[in-house]
């Protein structure tokens, strides 16, 4: 397998529980595949959760899935009005 073959994770997203589930929801819908890193931390311990920073729970794709997820998240973001980008 050569390097543009190489398949990878990348992280996409991080937030809150709250937001991490509705664009875990989103790529789902999109037919992406997503994994969701320390999102225990959002149930044991919100308090914690610093969106985009300590603690944050983060949305995983391949990078194969990169841009479309880019595009689901950005789509999102306009939605809810959300400005900059919290990777």
């Amino acid at each position: 397998m050569n390097k543009d073959q190489e398949i990878y994770p990348v992280i996409v997203f991080e937030g809150n529980d709250w937001e991490a589930s509705m664009v875990k929801s989103l790529l789902e819908n999109a037919e992406i595949e997503v994994f969701v890193k320390d999102g225990r931390m959002g149930v044991l311990a919100p308090w914690n959760i610093a969106p985009g920073g300590a603690g944050a729970i983060k949305i995983i794709v391949s990078n194969v899935d990169y841009e479309k997820a880019k595009e689901v998240i950005d789509e999102y973001r306009t939605a809810e009005g959300i400005s900059g980008e919290e990777e």
